[in-house]
C-alpha cells in the first residue's frame, strides 16, 4: 500500500518539526519553503570576529522542556549565556532599588492572582500601589519582551515576562537554528527551498499547491506552518472556514529589532534595560564559559523602533548604546542590524498569546489542513517551544485525520 503523503508549507521550526514527526512515521512528506534557507525566525549568524549571533530566536526559558528534548534528540548541546534573561538593570528615569524592583514584581504576581476579567498589562499596572520607578521598569520590560504597547498586551503575559530570576536561559550550542539545519539533514531532499506556496486547493481527499515557481504539489493531507502575519499571500479554494479566517486575522505580533556589535575586548556577562527607550543589551560567555566579542541588543514596540530611527539604519541606536555602556569596547564599524518587519514572509516579530478560546480555534485543524506556527501554542506563542509543541500537534492532527 502506497504511504500516505504529506505537504508541509514553510520549513521554520514548527514545519520541520511536523515534517520529521510524520516522515518518522511513514509518511511521504514534501517540504515547501519561500526563503532560500530553511529556519525561518530563528536563524544563526557569525561575525567576523567570531562571535556568534542569533538573528532572531534566541533565549530557551525555564521550562522550555520541548526544546531541551530536541536539542538532546538531535545531539546538540545547550550553552548558559552567562547573563541571566529575568535581571536585567534597569537605567533612565528613576532608577529602582533591587528592594523596590522585587517588590513591585511580587505585586504583580499577587494582583495576577485575584485577577478580574482580562484586564491588559497596563492596567493592571496602574492598579498596584509600587514605587514608580519599579511600576516604569516592569512596564518597560512588558513592552520590549512583547513588542507591543502595555494596552495590548493580556494582563496575564506579565507573569512570563516581568520577572526576577536566576535560571539560566541558554540557548543551542553552535546557534538555535542547529536545531532546524539537523531537522533538514534529516529530511534531506524533501525539502524545496525558494518556492513559495501561492494557492492551495483542498477537499477531505487530497490538496493541491501551486507554487511561485509553476509548480503543482499534490498531497493528502496538509500541514500549514506559516505565521498568521502572512497566511494571506496563499490563495484558499474553498476558502478557509469564517473563524478560523477570523482566529487568524485576530493574532496579534509584536514588533522588534536586534543589533549586535563586536567588542575590541569582551566583557563579563551583564543585562542592562534603557528603560524610557524600551530596549536592552546584554553581553555573554561562549560554550567554554568564556565571554564573548560581542554585546547584543534587543529593542521591542513599534514606538522603540521608530524612536532609534531604524528606518535609516543602527546610527541612532548605535549611538545610544554608546551612551548606555561606556564601558564596552564597541567596535561599530561591524554592526548587524537585524528586523523582523522589512521580512516578507513574516513581517513581524512574534505573537502575543491569544485568549484561550481563540487558540484553540488557531490549532484546529480544517479538514486535511493542520496548522502549526508559535502562534497556535496559546500559553507558549512567541518561543521555539511553542514552534516545537506546535509541530508536534499538528503531525498528531494529520496522523488521526487518516
Amino acid at each position: 500500500m502506497e504511504p500516505k503523503r504529506a505537504m508541509v508549507v514553510g520549513a521554520g521550526l514548527a514545519g520541520l518539526v511536523a515534517a520529521d514527526e510524520l516522515a518518522r512515521g511513514g509518511w511521504r512528506v514534501e517540504v515547501l519553503e519561500a526563503r532560500d534557507r530553511v529556519g525561518g525566525r530563528t536563524w544563526s549568524r557569525t561575525l567576523a570576529n567570531g562571535a556568534g549571533i542569533e538573528m532572531g530566536a534566541e533565549f530557551i526559558l525555564p521550562g522550555n522542556t520541548a526544546v531541551a528534548a530536541l536539542a538532546e534528540e538531535l545531539g546538540l548541546g545547550l550553552t548558559d549565556k552567562g547573563m541571566r534573561y529575568g535581571r536585567r538593570q534597569p537605567r533612565g528615569g528613576a532608577e529602582p532599588t533591587e528592594a523596590e524592583l522585587e517588590a513591585g514584581v511580587a505585586a504583580v504576581r499577587d494582583g495576577l492572582a485575584m485577577v478580574d476579567g482580562q484586564p491588559t498589562a497596563q492596567e493592571l499596572l496602574a492598579s498596584l500601589a509600587i514605587p514608580e520607578g519599579a511600576r516604569a521598569a516592569i512596564l518597560a520590560r512588558a513592552e520590549i519582551s512583547s513588542g507591543s504597547p502595555a494596552d495590548a498586551i493580556p494582563a496575564t503575559d506579565l507573569e512570563g515576562v516581568a520577572h526576577i530570576g536566576d535560571e539560566p536561559s541558554p540557548g543551542v550550542t553552535g546557534g538555535n537554528q542547529g536545531l532546524t539545519l539537523a531537522l533538514a539533514d534529516r529530511l534531506g531532499d524533501r525539502i524545496r527551498l525558494a518556492d513559495p506556496v501561492v494557492s492551495l486547493s483542498w477537499s477531505e481527499a487530497a490538496v493541491t499547491a501551486a507554487t511561485a515557481t509553476g509548480r503543482a504539489v499534490e498531497a493528502d493531507r496538509c500541514v500549514l506552518a506559516v505565521p498568521a502575519s502572512v497566511i494571506g499571500k496563499i490563495g484558499f479554494a474553498p476558502d478557509l472556514p469564517a473563524a478560523k479566517r477570523e482566529a487568524l486575522a485576530a493574532v496579534r505580533y509584536g514588533h522588534a529589532a536586534k543589533l549586535f556589535v563586536p567588542l575590541a575586548e569582551p566583557a563579563p556577562p551583564s543585562a542592562v534595560m534603557n528603560v524610557p527607550e524600551r530596549w536592552w543589551c546584554w553581553t555573554q560567555t561562549g560554550p567554554g564559559g568564556d565571554p564573548i566579542p560581542v554585546v547584543s541588543c534587543f529593542a521591542g514596540s513599534a514606538l522603540a523602533l521608530e524612536r532609534l530611527d531604524l528606518a535609516r539604519g543602527p546610527n541612532r541606536w548605535l549611538d545610544s548604546l554608546a551612551a548606555l555602556r561606556p564601558d564596552l569596547a564597541l567596535e561599530p564599524d561591524g554592526a548587524v542590524l537585524s528586523t523582523w518587519d522589512d521580512d516578507p514572509w513574516a513581517e513581524a516579530a512574534y505573537s502575543i498569546s491569544s485568549e484561550p478560546a481563540a487558540a484553540a480555534v488557531l490549532a484546529a485543524p480544517v479538514g486535511p489542513l493542520a496548522f502549526a506556527g508559535e502562534h497556535t501554542a496559546g500559553p507558549f506563542s512567541g518561543l521555539m517551544e511553542a514552534a516545537i509543541r506546535s509541530g508536534r500537534r499538528a503531525a498528531t492532527a494529520l496522523a488521526d485525520h487518516r
